[in-house]
């Protein structure tokens, strides 16, 4: 029997982007996704929070009868699967992430909230605009892109997960970060790898921060190769 794998999609993302990454490791692994509330056409409408969305994991997990899963989250996705870990330690198995940020304070939260500005992106970058919209309809964007705003502010202000989370998470992690990743620095990677008991870093040469610039078939070999 295939062992279980949970791919996580990252913020303003939906779970239609892991789909040519589920089908590398469908051979070897029964694949699940899924979108997070008021993502990729659920029209949820709450405020966002890493709470609200490890506990869609759950509803998940419960809906498809899933004891336990190890987990591939980007970005925000790799922040769920590890806020998971520390509330549901027997639901999760090996967990990666690739791109996600760990830092968060009032500055960091300021700057990433910053880019999550509809107006600016509608007039500066309309073909990300096009994209968000189709692949949220019949959600707004515009109001998924808001709310992500708000839960960054949030997460600055004393809602992130602090060192004693990380060092309390017994799972085997491992933590991706590209070298050409200008989103995410090193640094948090280095040092959130470092806090967990059995957290592990691997650098992933070249690899940029949007899901659809890596190389998919390096990055499902680095997940086989971790879960074995």
């Amino acid at each position: 029997m295939k062992e279980k794998l949970i791919l996580l999609h990252g913020a303003l993302g939906s779970k239609d982007q892991l789909v040519e990454l589920g089908e590398h490791l469908s051979d070897q692994y029964d694949i699940f996704s899924f979108n997070f509330s008021g993502h990729g056409g659920d029209t949820t409408v709450m405020p966002y929070s890493i709470d609200l969305f490890v506990q869609d994991t759950i509803d998940f997990m419960q809906g498809e009868s899933l004891e336990k899963a190890h987990f591939f989250g980007y970005s925000m996705g790799g922040y769920v699967a590890l806020k998971l870990a520390h509330g549901y330690p027997a639901r999760a198995g090996k967990i990666i992430t690739l791109g996600t940020k760990y830092k968060w304070d009032p500055e960091s939260a300021a700057k990433e909230g910053r880019m999550m500005n509809p107006e600016i992106i509608g007039q500066k970058i309309p073909a990300f605009a096009a994209t968000l919209d189709a692949r949220h309809q019949p959600g707004d964007w515009k109001s998924i892109m808001n709310r992500t705003g708000e839960m960054m502010t949030t997460l600055g202000d004393g809602a992130a997960m602090t060192s004693t989370y990380f060092s309390s998470i017994e799972n085997e992690v491992l933590i991706c970060i590209g070298t050409d990743d200008h989103m995410v620095g090193i640094a948090e990677s280095e040092t959130t790898a470092s806090l967990l008991p059995h957290g592990h870093l691997k650098m992933l040469e070249g690899f940029r921060h949007p899901l659809e610039s890596v190389d998919i078939i390096t990055l499902s070999s680095v997940i086989s190769g971790f879960i074995g």
